[in-house]
Protein backbone atom coordinates (compact mmCIF):
# COMPACT_ATOMS: atom_id res chain seq x y z
CA UNK A 1 0.00 0.00 0.00
CA UNK A 2 1.40 3.42 -1.00
CA UNK A 3 0.66 6.78 0.93
CA UNK A 4 0.61 10.04 -1.07
CA UNK A 5 3.64 12.14 0.09
CA UNK A 6 2.41 15.62 -0.67
CA UNK A 7 5.51 18.34 -0.54
CA UNK A 8 3.17 21.23 -0.12
CA UNK A 9 2.77 21.21 3.50
CA UNK A 10 3.94 24.78 5.52
CA UNK A 11 7.31 24.28 7.87
CA UNK A 12 5.83 23.90 11.39
CA UNK A 13 5.89 26.94 13.27
CA UNK A 14 8.13 26.13 16.71
CA UNK A 15 6.68 27.62 20.29
CA UNK A 16 9.14 29.49 22.24
CA UNK A 17 10.39 26.21 24.00
CA UNK A 18 10.26 24.33 20.67
CA UNK A 19 13.21 23.45 18.08
CA UNK A 20 12.73 22.39 14.64
CA UNK A 21 14.78 19.39 13.50
CA UNK A 22 15.59 17.96 10.17
CA UNK A 23 14.03 14.48 10.67
CA UNK A 24 16.56 11.42 8.96
CA UNK A 25 14.67 8.56 10.64
CA UNK A 26 11.20 7.71 12.91
CA UNK A 27 10.11 5.31 14.76
CA UNK A 28 6.44 3.51 14.14
CA UNK A 29 4.59 3.04 17.60
CA UNK A 30 1.27 0.53 18.27
CA UNK A 31 -0.47 3.91 19.32
CA UNK A 32 0.78 5.35 15.92
CA UNK A 33 -2.08 2.84 14.81
CA UNK A 34 -4.81 4.02 17.61
CA UNK A 35 -4.23 7.75 16.66
CA UNK A 36 -4.93 6.98 13.17
CA UNK A 37 -7.73 5.58 14.56
CA UNK A 38 -9.80 8.09 16.26
CA UNK A 39 -8.81 5.69 19.18
CA UNK A 40 -5.97 7.28 21.51
CA UNK A 41 -6.46 9.61 24.30
CA UNK A 42 -4.36 12.14 22.07
CA UNK A 43 -5.92 13.88 19.12
CA UNK A 44 -4.16 16.72 17.45
CA UNK A 45 -6.55 18.41 15.41
CA UNK A 46 -6.96 18.15 11.74
CA UNK A 47 -4.77 17.58 9.45
CA UNK A 48 -1.78 16.38 11.38
CA UNK A 49 1.17 13.70 11.05
CA UNK A 50 1.66 10.65 12.56
CA UNK A 51 4.78 9.85 14.42
CA UNK A 52 6.01 10.70 17.79
CA UNK A 53 9.60 9.34 17.87
CA UNK A 54 12.47 10.56 15.57
CA UNK A 55 16.17 11.10 15.06
CA UNK A 56 17.87 13.98 13.25
CA UNK A 57 19.31 17.15 13.34
CA UNK A 58 18.48 20.46 14.71
CA UNK A 59 17.98 22.77 11.47
CA UNK A 60 20.07 25.48 10.83
CA UNK A 61 17.18 28.01 10.55
CA UNK A 62 15.72 26.58 14.10
CA UNK A 63 15.52 29.10 17.12
CA UNK A 64 17.45 28.47 19.85
CA UNK A 65 15.45 28.63 22.85
CA UNK A 66 17.18 30.50 25.86
CA UNK A 67 17.86 27.79 28.48
CA UNK A 68 18.58 25.23 25.88
CA UNK A 69 22.15 23.92 25.48
CA UNK A 70 21.80 22.23 21.26
CA UNK A 71 23.12 24.13 18.56
CA UNK A 72 22.10 23.96 14.82
CA UNK A 73 23.16 20.67 13.27
CA UNK A 74 23.43 18.74 16.43
CA UNK A 75 22.75 14.96 15.61
CA UNK A 76 19.92 14.65 18.72
CA UNK A 77 16.87 12.28 18.88
CA UNK A 78 13.43 13.30 21.00
CA UNK A 79 9.85 13.18 20.77
CA UNK A 80 7.41 15.03 18.80
CA UNK A 81 4.17 14.80 17.00
CA UNK A 82 4.39 14.60 13.45
CA UNK A 83 7.57 13.02 13.30
CA UNK A 84 6.72 11.03 10.24
CA UNK A 85 8.00 13.82 7.99
CA UNK A 86 10.88 15.70 6.92
CA UNK A 87 10.73 18.21 9.63
CA UNK A 88 9.40 18.30 13.30
CA UNK A 89 8.90 20.74 16.15
CA UNK A 90 10.17 19.06 19.62
CA UNK A 91 10.66 20.96 22.88
CA UNK A 92 14.11 21.21 23.50
CA UNK A 93 13.71 19.53 27.00
CA UNK A 94 12.48 16.58 25.01
CA UNK A 95 15.49 16.27 22.92
CA UNK A 96 18.67 14.82 23.76
CA UNK A 97 22.37 14.84 21.72
CA UNK A 98 22.43 11.25 19.71
CA UNK A 99 25.70 9.34 20.92
CA UNK A 100 28.11 9.52 18.09
CA UNK A 101 27.99 5.26 18.11
CA UNK A 102 24.54 5.73 16.97
CA UNK A 103 23.14 5.88 13.84
CA UNK A 104 19.93 7.82 13.11
CA UNK A 105 17.61 4.65 12.92
CA UNK A 106 19.23 3.25 15.94
CA UNK A 107 18.24 6.19 17.51
CA UNK A 108 15.02 7.29 16.23
CA UNK A 109 13.00 4.68 18.61
CA UNK A 110 14.54 5.25 21.95
CA UNK A 111 13.01 8.05 23.42
CA UNK A 112 10.03 6.48 24.54
CA UNK A 113 11.00 2.82 24.56
CA UNK A 114 14.01 3.15 26.38
CA UNK A 115 13.25 5.25 29.56
CA UNK A 116 10.27 3.15 30.00
CA UNK A 117 12.04 -0.19 30.37
CA UNK A 118 14.53 1.19 32.56
CA UNK A 119 12.69 3.09 34.81
CA UNK A 120 10.45 0.29 35.04
CA UNK A 121 12.77 -2.51 35.73
CA UNK A 122 15.43 -0.87 38.19
CA UNK A 123 13.07 2.74 39.54
CA UNK A 124 10.12 0.66 40.42
CA UNK A 125 10.93 -2.79 40.54
CA UNK A 126 14.38 -2.09 41.85
CA UNK A 127 15.82 -5.36 39.68
CA UNK A 128 18.92 -6.31 41.46
CA UNK A 129 22.29 -8.05 39.68
CA UNK A 130 21.25 -12.23 40.36
CA UNK A 131 17.70 -11.92 40.23
CA UNK A 132 15.46 -13.41 37.57
CA UNK A 133 13.31 -11.37 35.53
CA UNK A 134 9.92 -12.52 32.86
CA UNK A 135 9.72 -10.49 29.68
CA UNK A 136 6.54 -10.84 28.22
CA UNK A 137 6.43 -9.92 24.83
CA UNK A 138 10.27 -9.58 24.95
CA UNK A 139 10.92 -9.34 20.80
CA UNK A 140 8.60 -5.99 21.15
CA UNK A 141 10.29 -2.39 21.37
CA UNK A 142 10.07 -1.86 24.70
CA UNK A 143 10.49 -5.72 25.22
CA UNK A 144 13.90 -6.46 23.98
CA UNK A 145 15.13 -3.13 25.34
CA UNK A 146 14.17 -4.55 28.82
CA UNK A 147 16.14 -7.92 28.00
CA UNK A 148 19.32 -5.95 27.41
CA UNK A 149 19.10 -3.30 30.63
CA UNK A 150 18.33 -6.23 32.94
CA UNK A 151 21.76 -7.77 31.60
CA UNK A 152 23.63 -5.01 31.36
CA UNK A 153 22.97 -2.59 34.57
CA UNK A 154 24.58 -4.36 36.54
CA UNK A 155 28.00 -4.87 37.24
CA UNK A 156 29.75 -7.96 37.46
CA UNK A 157 26.92 -9.87 36.99
CA UNK A 158 23.40 -8.77 35.30
CA UNK A 159 19.71 -10.36 36.06
CA UNK A 160 18.46 -13.84 34.72
CA UNK A 161 16.32 -13.17 31.94
CA UNK A 162 13.82 -15.35 30.72
CA UNK A 163 12.21 -14.02 27.54
CA UNK A 164 8.43 -15.07 26.69
CA UNK A 165 6.91 -14.41 23.70
CA UNK A 166 4.23 -16.23 20.99
CA UNK A 167 7.13 -17.46 18.53
CA UNK A 168 9.99 -19.04 17.55
CA UNK A 169 11.46 -16.53 15.94
CA UNK A 170 10.78 -13.99 18.08
CA UNK A 171 12.81 -15.97 20.49
CA UNK A 172 15.65 -16.42 18.87
CA UNK A 173 16.20 -12.50 18.05
CA UNK A 174 15.60 -12.20 21.63
CA UNK A 175 18.51 -15.06 22.14
CA UNK A 176 20.83 -13.41 19.72
CA UNK A 177 20.12 -9.69 19.92
CA UNK A 178 18.73 -9.11 23.16
CA UNK A 179 21.14 -12.02 24.90
CA UNK A 180 18.38 -13.75 26.89
CA UNK A 181 19.43 -16.63 29.39
CA UNK A 182 16.15 -18.90 28.77
CA UNK A 183 13.20 -18.20 26.22
CA UNK A 184 9.67 -19.46 26.91
CA UNK A 185 6.80 -19.34 23.86
CA UNK A 186 3.62 -18.11 26.06
CA UNK A 187 1.50 -19.57 23.40
CA UNK A 188 1.68 -23.47 24.60
CA UNK A 189 -0.34 -24.16 27.59
CA UNK A 190 1.31 -24.62 30.35
CA UNK A 191 4.60 -22.52 29.59
CA UNK A 192 4.61 -21.61 33.61
CA UNK A 193 5.78 -24.88 33.99
CA UNK A 194 9.05 -24.43 31.94
CA UNK A 195 9.67 -20.61 33.86
CA UNK A 196 9.55 -22.53 37.21
CA UNK A 197 12.18 -25.18 35.96
CA UNK A 198 14.44 -22.67 34.84
CA UNK A 199 14.19 -21.12 38.21
CA UNK A 200 14.42 -24.22 40.47
CA UNK A 201 10.45 -24.08 41.54
CA UNK A 202 11.44 -20.87 43.03
CA UNK A 203 9.49 -18.32 40.11
CA UNK A 204 10.57 -15.04 38.91
CA UNK A 205 10.90 -12.34 41.13
CA UNK A 206 10.13 -9.46 38.78
CA UNK A 207 7.63 -10.04 35.74
CA UNK A 208 7.80 -6.74 33.30
CA UNK A 209 4.21 -6.72 31.25
CA UNK A 210 3.95 -4.52 28.64
CA UNK A 211 0.96 -6.95 26.99
CA UNK A 212 -1.69 -8.05 29.43
CA UNK A 213 -0.28 -10.80 30.48
CA UNK A 214 -0.21 -10.46 33.76
CA UNK A 215 -2.47 -13.35 35.58
CA UNK A 216 -0.84 -15.69 33.57
CA UNK A 217 2.33 -14.51 35.25
CA UNK A 218 1.29 -14.86 38.66
CA UNK A 219 1.83 -18.51 38.60
CA UNK A 220 5.18 -17.92 38.02
CA UNK A 221 6.34 -15.54 40.61
CA UNK A 222 8.45 -15.92 43.21
CA UNK A 223 7.27 -15.07 46.42
CA UNK A 224 7.30 -11.28 47.49
CA UNK A 225 7.55 -10.93 43.18
CA UNK A 226 7.34 -7.34 41.82
CA UNK A 227 4.87 -7.55 38.83
CA UNK A 228 5.12 -4.68 36.60
CA UNK A 229 2.69 -3.28 34.23
CA UNK A 230 4.09 -1.46 31.45
CA UNK A 231 0.84 -1.65 28.88
CA UNK A 232 -2.03 -3.85 26.87
CA UNK A 233 -0.34 -4.42 24.08
CA UNK A 234 -2.88 -7.26 23.39
CA UNK A 235 -5.88 -4.94 23.72
CA UNK A 236 -7.70 -6.16 26.36
CA UNK A 237 -7.05 -4.39 29.63
CA UNK A 238 -6.90 -7.61 32.58
CA UNK A 239 -8.62 -7.92 36.33
CA UNK A 240 -6.58 -9.57 38.29
CA UNK A 241 -8.38 -12.08 40.79
CA UNK A 242 -6.31 -10.39 44.26
CA UNK A 243 -6.28 -13.93 45.80
CA UNK A 244 -2.64 -15.01 44.07
CA UNK A 245 -1.36 -11.40 44.99
CA UNK A 246 -2.21 -12.12 48.72
CA UNK A 247 -1.11 -15.61 49.06
CA UNK A 248 2.33 -14.84 47.68
CA UNK A 249 3.26 -11.34 49.13
CA UNK A 250 3.05 -10.25 45.68
CA UNK A 251 4.01 -6.24 44.52
CA UNK A 252 1.50 -5.09 41.72
CA UNK A 253 2.95 -2.07 40.05
CA UNK A 254 2.26 0.52 37.16
CA UNK A 255 4.69 2.77 34.92
CA UNK A 256 3.55 5.48 33.06
CA UNK A 257 6.95 7.54 31.52
CA UNK A 258 4.90 10.01 30.20
CA UNK A 259 3.35 11.75 33.64
CA UNK A 260 7.20 11.50 35.00
CA UNK A 261 7.51 15.47 33.05
CA UNK A 262 4.53 16.54 35.07
CA UNK A 263 5.13 14.45 38.27
CA UNK A 264 8.94 13.48 39.16
CA UNK A 265 10.67 15.71 36.40
CA UNK A 266 13.16 15.25 38.30
CA UNK A 267 14.18 12.11 37.48
CA UNK A 268 14.19 12.17 33.94
CA UNK A 269 17.74 13.10 34.06
CA UNK A 270 18.74 10.68 36.05
CA UNK A 271 17.58 8.29 33.91
CA UNK A 272 18.65 9.38 30.85
CA UNK A 273 22.40 9.80 32.07
CA UNK A 274 22.00 6.45 32.64
CA UNK A 275 21.00 5.24 29.51
CA UNK A 276 23.21 6.94 27.55
CA UNK A 277 26.24 5.57 29.60
CA UNK A 278 24.87 2.29 28.69
CA UNK A 279 24.81 3.41 25.12
CA UNK A 280 27.74 4.98 25.15
CA UNK A 281 29.42 2.19 26.79
CA UNK A 282 28.04 -0.40 24.41
CA UNK A 283 26.63 -2.87 27.14
CA UNK A 284 23.02 -2.03 25.40
CA UNK A 285 22.39 -1.94 21.85
CA UNK A 286 18.99 -0.68 20.09
CA UNK A 287 17.61 -3.07 17.85
CA UNK A 288 15.24 -2.43 14.91
CA UNK A 289 13.36 -4.41 12.69
CA UNK A 290 15.45 -5.94 10.04
CA UNK A 291 12.86 -3.91 7.17
CA UNK A 292 13.54 0.03 7.06
CA UNK A 293 10.88 1.47 5.48
CA UNK A 294 10.46 4.79 3.31
CA UNK A 295 7.85 7.70 4.21
CA UNK A 296 5.71 6.39 1.14
CA UNK A 297 5.79 2.84 2.81
CA UNK A 298 5.29 3.70 6.11
CA UNK A 299 1.87 2.41 6.04
CA UNK A 300 3.10 -1.30 5.38
CA UNK A 301 5.59 -0.54 8.68
CA UNK A 302 2.11 0.27 10.46
CA UNK A 303 0.30 -2.78 9.12
CA UNK A 304 3.11 -5.17 9.73
CA UNK A 305 2.83 -3.83 13.54
CA UNK A 306 -0.34 -4.42 14.11
CA UNK A 307 -0.73 -8.14 12.45
CA UNK A 308 2.47 -8.90 15.14
CA UNK A 309 4.96 -9.23 12.00
CA UNK A 310 7.81 -7.21 13.78
CA UNK A 311 10.00 -6.83 16.31
CA UNK A 312 12.51 -4.26 17.91
CA UNK A 313 11.71 -1.08 16.55
CA UNK A 314 10.08 -0.12 13.05
CA UNK A 315 11.94 2.49 11.46
CA UNK A 316 10.72 4.97 8.95
CA UNK A 317 13.73 6.52 6.95
CA UNK A 318 13.17 9.99 5.50
CA UNK A 319 16.82 11.31 4.65
CA UNK A 320 19.99 9.19 3.86
CA UNK A 321 22.19 9.31 6.72
CA UNK A 322 25.44 10.38 4.99
CA UNK A 323 24.79 12.80 2.37
CA UNK A 324 21.15 14.40 4.26
CA UNK A 325 19.16 13.68 1.64
CA UNK A 326 15.37 14.26 1.91
CA UNK A 327 14.23 10.74 0.35
CA UNK A 328 10.36 12.09 0.82
CA UNK A 329 8.33 14.87 1.63
CA UNK A 330 5.24 14.85 3.94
Amino acid sequence: MNVAAPDCAPVPTPKPDEIIVDVYSAALNFFDILQSQGKYQIKPPFPFALGAEFAGRVAIDSPIPEGCNLRPGDRVFGMGQGSLADKVVAKWKLTNVLPDNLTFDQGAGLYITWPTSYEALVGRAELKSGETVLVNAAAGGVGIAAVQIAKGSFTPIGAIVIAAAGSSSKLDVCKQLGSADYTVDYSKPGWQKRVLQFTGGKGVDVVFDPVGRIADSLKCIAFKGRALVIGFASGNIEKLSLNLVLLKNVSIMGLHWGLYEQKEASRIPEVWDALLGLFSSERVKPVIYSRIYSLEKAMEGLLALERRETWGKVIVRLRDENQGIVMAKL
